[in-house]
């Protein structure tokens, strides 16, 4: 009888993770048109002209927001465990942004370390996901390699460099930048994952 049930839950749980899989396909475009729009916004920081901590904060705080939000959407789409972790790194990182948006006046070494903790859960994020889904994904080794530049970004600007104003703009602007391509990542792996076996992360 026990071993009926657990085939029986079994089988439940796979059945729940194919739908979810099939209706994660389906939406691949969305994470296509938010990547396209990541890398807009990432030139535009870009071209921008910040000398204030105050508008370095503001941005960041944007920033944040904007990838916990791509994080909670990400959740509706994601299989198994994905969806907790989703929902705990879109929680970090509006709580970042929100203290970046009501704190703005906070000094330099203050805002380099908060963007470096972002780089950091982020990094170690996409490692993890990548390493996940090395066999379900052609490409895993540019999320990677992604993960792996952000980790170094995350002790860079926690470094000495935290006084130099355009280092903090180069690096929220770094933010966007791999944000929209592995938004692009993800919308491929939905596009392209067969059903079943697709792990959303």
């Amino acid at each position: 009888m026990a071993a009926e049930t657990v085939a029986v839950d079994t089988i439940n749980t796979m059945f729940g993770e194919r739908e979810v899989a099939e209706e994660a396909s389906r939406s691949w475009w969305i994470f296509l048109l938010t990547g396209i729009a990541w890398l807009v916004f990432a030139l535009l920081v870009f071209q921008w002209d910040y000398t204030t901590v105050y508008a370095i904060s503001y941005l960041f705080g944007v920033v944040a927001l904007l990838a916990g939000v791509d994080e909670f959407l990400a959740i509706a789409v994601s299989t198994s465990g994905w969806k907790i972790a989703h929902a705990l790194l879109g929680i970090l990182f509006c709580i970042g942004g929100i203290w970046a948006l009501v704190h703005p006046h906070t000094a330099f070494e203050t805002l380099a370390a908060l963007i470096g903790f972002f780089y950091l859960f982020k990094g170690i994020f996409d490692v993890t996901v990548a390493a996940l889904t090395k066999g379900h994904f052609d490409l895993w080794w540019l999320q990677l390699t992604a993960g792996i530049v952000e980790l170094a970004i995350a002790f860079w600007v926690a470094g000495s460099f935290n006084q130099k104003t355009i280092l903090l703009v180069v690096s929220v602007g770094v933010i966007a930048l791999i944000r929209g391509i592995t938004e692009l990542f993800l919308a491929f792996k939905l596009k392209g994952g067969p059903p079943g076996r697709l792990a959303v992360a």
